[in-house]
């Protein structure tokens, strides 16, 4: 029980933590808005304010993200508009001000003191232990009150951090909900939004993830019966016969033990090869920016590489954005005709968006090519979206927007 407590207290502060990186934003644009609705007066706000929508859009669905990585997951509505007229009337920007208004307020509250407990409860329960170090007449309690000049004092003030740990145990889990609470009700979708098509699309989506699981596992398989086994087949007969030579024609078992060690070497490479088809160890060594450095060296065709993705993604997704610059970049050496590529990643507001582009002679079919089809279907399979650009005569851009996945 003791240890639930513990743990349900843990999990509450670090929710209240991460709500308040979203909730001093949410006071920023805040502030934002508020500039923009008084210089609307004078038409000078009424040039930022389809920016500050969009922001607004942003934070919101940054907040969505945040609240189901800690529960369940809150259902996005359609894209609400950006133009002012039409946002004046949409009742999603409606309830994404309420929300903005209610986070940058008592969320911030609740955010600071979900960090401001722990950090005076560790002070005040550890004073016994340094307060004999601190200067004559400085305060002791991180109250900010009162003053130790004995060993009862410092005792007394340990008991003051006893009660923030006992504060913080038993409230903090309610503060978490009562943080999160208006964005779980003004985010998610409103009971007069039709949630069929979003129904429909996570079937598909779970359909098209275990069509690519099939697919990965039937081609793991192909790659295994086709190389390395024929290759371990090859070694055993080559064993079986040098053993058979080896009294009676010792040059000829040196000859067919070498030809099978060079056998057991390809077998061995085609076995690390389908391991790094599986999931590359280049993701968990250097990450995904060293990973997709790597693919650009590898590429007959010039590549660039732009990454910018401060935190790392889910390992399953990382995976994915990898396989989709392989196959990507291969589909480029293959039948572009290009001179030159370029890869862009971006990571921002729990999304990872890639962008491959070159300047090929153009003319890619978005629905058809077997590694398009691979491509579609990973990015399915996490709820991802493609967006192909080819019109002929170049260039090609291939963009992918994926849910980070933490």
């Amino acid at each position: 029980m003791a240890l639930r407590t513990l743990g349900a207290a843990g999990r509450a502060v670090a929710q209240l933590a991460s709500g308040l990186n979203t909730a001093v934003l949410a006071l920023l644009l805040l502030l934002w808005l508020a500039v923009t609705a008084v210089t609307s007066v004078v038409g000078v706000g009424l040039l930022t304010a389809p920016a500050s929508l969009r922001a607004l859009h942003a934070l919101a669905g940054r907040e969505r993200a945040r609240l189901a990585r800690r529960g369940p997951e809150v259902v996005a509505p359609q894209p609400p508009p950006t133009r002012l007229r039409p946002a004046l009337v949409d009742a999603t920007i409606h309830r994404e001000l309420r929300w903005l208004v209610r986070h940058a307020t008592l969320g911030l509250l609740l955010g600071l003191l979900g960090v401001l407990l722990p950090i005076t409860a560790v002070r005040d329960t550890a004073f016994p232990l340094y307060w004999t170090f601190m200067p004559e007449n400085t305060t002791a309690t991180s109250l900010g009150i009162g003053n130790a000049h004995t060993w009862p004092d410092a005792l007394a003030v340990a008991l003051l951090g006893v009660g923030w740990i006992a504060i913080i145990l038993g409230l903090t889990p309610g503060m978490a909900r009562l943080q999160s609470g208006p964005g779980r009700r003004l985010l998610a979708a409103g009971p007069d939004v039709d949630l069929s098509l979003r129904v429909a699309e996570l079937t598909a989506t779970r359909a098209a993830a275990l069509d690519a699981h099939a697919t990965e596992l039937r081609r793991i398989e192909r790659s295994l019966h086709d190389g390395a086994q024929n290759r371990l087949v090859s070694v055993a007969v080559l064993l079986g016969a040098a053993r058979r030579m080896v009294a009676r024609d010792p040059a000829g078992a040196d000859e067919l033990l070498e030809r099978a060690q060079s056998a057991a070497e390809m077998a061995l490479a085609e076995l690390r090869t389908v391991a790094r088809g599986i999931l590359p160890p280049v993701l968990a060594d250097r990450g995904l920016a060293g990973a997709l450095s790597g693919l650009a060296a590898d590429c007959a065709v010039p590549c660039r590489i732009d990454v910018d993705v401060p935190e790392r993604c889910a390992a399953s997704v990382e995976a994915t954005a990898y396989f989709v610059v392989a196959e990507a970049l291969t589909n480029i050496a293959k039948h572009s005709g290009a001179g030159h590529a370029t890869v862009t990643a971006r990571g921002s507001g729990g999304r990872l968006v890639l962008s491959v582009e070159d300047d090929g002679r153009g003319g890619a079919d978005a629905e058809g090519g077997s590694g398009l089809t691979g491509i579609r279907r990973r990015i399915a399979a996490h709820d991802g979206d493609l967006t192909l650009t080819s019109p002929p005569g170049g260039p090609t851009v291939l963009t992918v927007d994926l849910p980070c996945g933490r």
